[in-house]
């Protein structure tokens, strides 16, 4: 049993071994990307300009960007060791010393110097296990005069607290460092936020470890990129408390959600201004904050599920709101992006239950939107256009629930349609009756429009239609309508196949020939019939021999029209490759597009997706032949009688009668010319036998 034991305690060991927090795996990567300059060098990305340095990782090593910006790549002794004169690399590990003087070595020289000010120097020195967040000399230089003279007084009791503050009395290293954990600090145990994000950055109280795991005897050094202050509100009372989010205090209050924003979490809270809610239409806003529902989506669209500081935001990252829809957080240069753009004014107020970033735009969400203005970011503002004319704009913007099928912009290349009655009917006819979403549609749903009339939905492997329009994107949803942007006016069906081929003066002699073969009742019931229909031209094509012999035969007509028919509905949309259909008749139909065109067993359809309520209808010019009826396909010369009488004779010869078998050798004499002729050919194409 020892076996087994040691075998599962060398796994745990393993995965304990593997199991890296995301600094270490960032830190391990520049190791690796460093090996070549010789032991303990890492890579470094250094932003132009700037001295804001990253370990790289992998994405980072191949963009050479950080937010943007170019980088460039430096080789730096990694934590804890130095270089020696005339050898390789970093091949000496920095010998430890007290947290005073470890403060000198790893760049903290103020927080050294203050430290010996306020009479911190003692406890740092002396004996205990102390690990300090210790502010770089630049980060003390950012400081604002007066701040720094408040805190750096006669007294220096304001500077031993602060310092005190940056301060645990544990020995804590970068693994311990877990996102989302506090830390109680050594003044007055008020707590340090600690945020490990999965990009390897660590911040504490949003300012980032710029050198980490820096060991000392009596302790551990992490050194930081600000002076970080003592954190007492909460984000409920940082919004009550700034004079400019007094709308958005308003706004808090009227949705309920004052005991979220003060309850225990982590949160970001992207905080529109007053600024940011007079940018909107007075119309808008009052719509809004008359409305609880869509007032509690626009707020729970402003608060992040977890805390983002500014520090770890280095690439385009996708967060989830509140309110269950994704924001687009990023960075250009040294400012925040939200969507792509940099509306972010002010950035990390650090909150007790997260931090707080304000905007100078509002951000509302497609659910506290109506269909006009869904339809303002999409690539349908010709079909609004269309809405208005018919004076159908109170359905797209009150509180009725629909679903608008609104064409794309594309979709009227050759320019508007003129907006008459006919032209109104049909835009209410792209009006559904009730809020849809589309990945709950299913094949041959219904679906009721304001028009009175039926539409059908169609689910393919490639594509979404109602009809014979196809959606185009994805919908959006909004506080009582969904947007549908669909590819082409959709036309809804009227009467059934036969219907529309009488009404069509294109289709006479085809409906005289389905009257002939007695087909008219099948295309007069319900069902799902895709129809490739062949115009009077079509006929016209066919020898006049051919043709007569054709309708002459009520038995052979049939099946070539069956030929034509497919029991299921097949819309252009639904073809982006060979698609293959069982007609009636049982040959395998064809569908194809190519340059734009359907085609039908490589044959151009003249016009697609002329919709009946039991089908659709394709419009050819050519009358489709099955494969039995087809010419036989030859070669560029004509048979040779011989083979075929060749294999007459083989056939013959494996013929049994009662009496005799007739055999190859009597073949051979009766057809002697030929045979012969035969059998030259064969030698001549072999080279001899």
């Amino acid at each position: 049993m020892l076996l087994p034991s040691l075998l599962l305690l060398a796994l745990a060991l393993g995965l304990a071994v593997a199991a890296k927090s995301p600094y270490q795996q960032v830190l391990q990567h520049s190791r690796l990307r460093g090996r070549q300059h010789g032991p303990n060098v890492c890579a470094v990305q250094k932003l132009i300009g700037t001295n804001r340095k990253y370990f790289t990782n992998c994405k980072q090593w191949y963009q050479r960007k950080i937010c943007g910006k170019a980088t460039v790549i430096s080789y730096e002794c990694c934590p804890g060791y130095e270089k020696v004169p005339g050898e390789k690399g970093c091949p000496a590990a920095l010998p430890l010393s007290n947290i005073y003087e470890t403060l000198g070595v790893v760049g903290s020289a103020t927080t050294q110097l203050y430290s010996d000010r306020s009479n911190l120097r003692p406890e740092i020195e002396g004996p205990g296990s102390f690990t300090i967040f210790a502010p770089s000399n630049e980060a003390w230089a950012s400081l604002s005069a007066e701040t720094l003279d408040s805190l750096v007084s006669n007294v220096n009791i304001e500077l031993l607290n602060a310092l005190r503050y940056h301060m645990v009395d544990k020995r804590v290293l970068t693994d311990d460092l877990k996102h989302g954990t506090t830390l109680n600090s050594m003044y007055q145990d008020l707590p340090i936020q600690i945020h490990h994000y999965p990009n390897g950055i660590v911040t504490v109280n949003c300012a980032r470890l710029l050198k980490a795991d820096h060991h000392a005897t009596n302790g551990v050094v992490h050194v930081i990129d600000k002076v970080i202050a003592t954190t007492t509100n909460s984000i409920q009372q940082i919004i009550e408390t700034e004079d400019s989010l007094e709308t958005l205090r308003a706004a808090v209050a009227a949705s309920d959600l004052n005991s979220l924003l003060e309850s225990e979490g982590q949160y970001t809270l992207l905080a529109p201004t007053n600024e940011a809610f007079e940018k909107i239409p007075r119309e808008t806003l009052n719509r809004i904050l008359g409305d609880p529902e869509a007032l509690r989506d626009l707020l729970n669209h402003h608060i992040l599920k977890s805390a983002m500081c500014a520090e770890a935001i280095i690439a385009g990252l996708t967060m989830e709101t509140l309110e269950g829809t994704t924001l687009d957080v990023g960075c250009s240069g040294e400012e925040l992006t939200l969507n792509g753009k940099a509306i972010i004014a002010n950035k990390d107020v650090l909150a007790t239950n997260g931090v707080v970033h304000f905007v100078n735009e509002l951000l509302i969400p497609d659910s506290a939107k109506t269909l006009f203005e869904l339809a303002q970011e999409s690539e349908v503002s010709k079909s609004m256009d269309l809405f208005r004319q018919a004076g159908l704009s109170s359905h797209l913007t009150g509180s009725e629930q629909v679903t608008l099928l609104a064409p794309v912009n594309d979709a009227f290349k050759d320019g508007l349609p003129t907006v008459d009655s006919n032209m109104k009917n049909l835009l209410l006819n792209h009006i559904v009756k009730d809020q849809l979403s589309s990945k709950y549609l299913y094949h041959g749903q219904k679906l009721q429009t304001l028009g009175d009339r039926e539409l059908r939905v169609f689910v393919y492997r490639n594509n979404l239609c109602i009809e014979n329009a196809c959606i185009a994107a994805h919908d959006k949803r909004g506080r009582f309508g969904t947007l549908f942007s669909v590819d082409k006016m959709l036309t809804p069906p009227s009467g059934s196949v036969m219907d529309v081929l009488k009404a069509d003066h294109r289709f006479s002699t085809l409906v005289a020939a389905i009257q002939s073969a007695g087909l008219t009742e099948n295309l007069n019931r319900p069902g799902t019939f895709t129809v490739f229909a062949p115009t009077n031209e079509a006929f016209r094509a066919m020898p006049q021999g051919e043709l007569n012999k054709l309708m002459g035969n009520a038995k052979e007509l049939a099946n070539i029209l069956k030929f034509h028919i497919a029991d299921e509905i097949l819309v252009s949309g639904a073809v982006n490759a060979l698609v293959r259909l069982k007609s009636m008749q049982g040959d395998k139909l064809e569908i194809s597009m190519k340059n734009h065109v359907i085609h039908i067993n490589k044959e151009p359809v003249a016009e697609s997706d002329i919709m009946a309520t039991n089908g659709v209808i394709y419009a050819v010019n050519s009358v489709l032949q099955p494969q039995a009826l087809r010419p036989q396909e030859r070669g560029d010369e004509p048979a040779d009688p011989a083979l075929e009488i060749f294999k007459q004779a083989s056939a013959l010869s494996k013929v049994k009668d009662k009496k005799k078998i007739i055999s190859v050798e009597l073949l051979k004499l009766h057809f002697a010319p030929v045979y012969s002729r035969l059998l030259a050919r064969m030698k001549e194409n072999s080279g001899g036998f």
